[in-house]
């Protein structure tokens, strides 16, 4: 069965978080007021909820020989995709990474982080075969 998925998260200032979701990787606004906005990401809904200053106290963690964020959320989209937002956001960020993991194994995939303003980081992940995301 596939279902979309709906995650609310804090954020400090609504008018930023729409306009990095928007302009920078192309997701559209859905029902919004002044101190709350959905964004589809993908299908996905994210809601971000005004709330000021706050903070996530999280570590990092190792995955192969990659430092990753504890704390993040991300899609999981085809290769084309992910290709085209990597290399859009690339002109903007060049300091933009795509680390490929679990090389020619089973659940080979490559992803990239982008933080947003207000310090999530948004992870984008393809796999080379769509049918081991949840392989073991």
């Amino acid at each position: 069965m596939r279902a979309n998925f709906h995650l609310a998260l804090p954020c400090k200032d609504i008018e930023e978080t729409k306009e990095f979701y928007t302009s920078k990787l192309g997701a559209k606004i859905g029902r919004n007021s002044n101190n709350w906005v959905d964004i589809n990401l993908f299908e996905n809904q994210i809601t971000f909820e005004q709330s000021g200053d706050f903070n996530f106290m999280f570590k990092n963690y190792r995955f192969e020989n990659n430092i990753l964020p504890s704390f993040h959320f991300g899609v999981l989209i085809d290769f084309k995709t992910w290709d085209a937002l990597f290399n859009k956001l690339l002109i903007t960020d060049p300091t933009l990474e795509k680390v490929m993991f679990l090389k020619g194994n089973k659940g080979e995939h490559q992803s990239f982080f982008i933080k947003d303003p207000n310090g999530f980081d948004v992870e984008f992940k393809c796999f080379t075969n769509p049918s081991e995301v949840f392989e073991v």
